[in-house]
């Protein structure tokens, strides 16, 4: 039987892509300039993440006023996210659908990543119906339906050719410089971090790694594929409670009255 987003995406070990979906985004400068102009990441490293995080768990498993909240919340934070063109910059606007298709695009190609990394190759009826639910993350904002290519072999020409394009400017590495040395986040979060910055840079394309300035050798290729081994063989033994535990807080967490904020 086909399983879909809903049936894996409470999966708490997608979270292991995390840096790596950020990073794609902000390596597209329509992304990561008006991340670097709007957010603050060496202060509030945690808050995009926890942002992410909830309206996804929300549109998927979310009621319908959690889903309103959270689509709320994000069209606020969103809504001063813009930049006209000029000498300095290329311009920006969080609403672009070209630019919030590139981030649907992260979220969707990091968590099939992770999950096959950990649990194997999906079926394709699975792949399938996974990759159809992915779209509601973006239509459920401003991204036309559309928008959203047309199937998987559509999406890997979209994502090949982008990825391709991807160079990291200076902002773009301050940005991850904050995130994944986050000098003010709580205690826990830094013991976590290297840990996080490995998986990072193990799961990003290699020009794109290079790009942000990851030390990367034979050496961590082969700590990078044994760590995904021994998570493979580890986490799907856990029991489910543990296993399912982020996006139970999250939506637990999650007020319909005021949805957490964050761009």
């Amino acid at each position: 039987m086909a399983r879909g987003l809903a049936d894996i995406g409470a999966e708490g070990v997608l979270l292991a892509g995390a840096g790596r979906a950020i990073l794609l985004q902000i390596a597209d400068p329509r992304v990561g300039h008006g991340v670097a102009d709007h957010s603050n990441f060496a202060h509030r490293p945690q808050d995009r993440l926890r942002a992410t995080l909830t309206y996804v768990y929300a549109v998927v498993y979310g009621t319908e006023e959690q889903v309103a909240a959270v689509r709320r919340a994000v069209n606020r934070a969103h809504t001063p996210v813009r930049r006209n063109a000029d000498g300095t910059s290329a311009g920006y606007n969080a609403f672009d659908a070209d630019s919030q298709l590139w981030v649907v695009a992260t979220l969707y190609d990091t968590a099939v990543t992770v999950y096959q990394q950990v649990h194997g190759p999906l079926d394709d009826e699975t792949a399938d119906l996974m990759y159809r639910d992915y779209a509601r993350i973006g239509t459920e904002l401003q991204l036309p339906p559309n928008k959203w290519p047309a199937d998987r072999a559509a999406f890997a020409e979209y994502w090949d050719g982008h990825v391709a394009l991807l160079r990291p400017d200076e902002k773009a590495r301050k940005i991850a410089q904050d995130l994944l040395y986050p000098a003010a986040a709580p205690a826990l979060m830094r013991l976590a971090m290297p840990l996080a910055r490995f998986l990072t840079a193990g799961l990003l394309p290699e020009h794109v790694r290079e790009g942000f300035g990851f030390e990367w050798g034979p050496g961590q290729a082969r700590r990078f594929k044994q760590t995904m081994r021994i998570l493979g063989r580890v986490y799907p033994r856990l029991p489910q409670r543990l296993r399912h535990w982020p996006r139970d807080y999250y939506l637990s967490q999650l007020n319909p009255d005021e949805a957490p904020h964050g761009a």
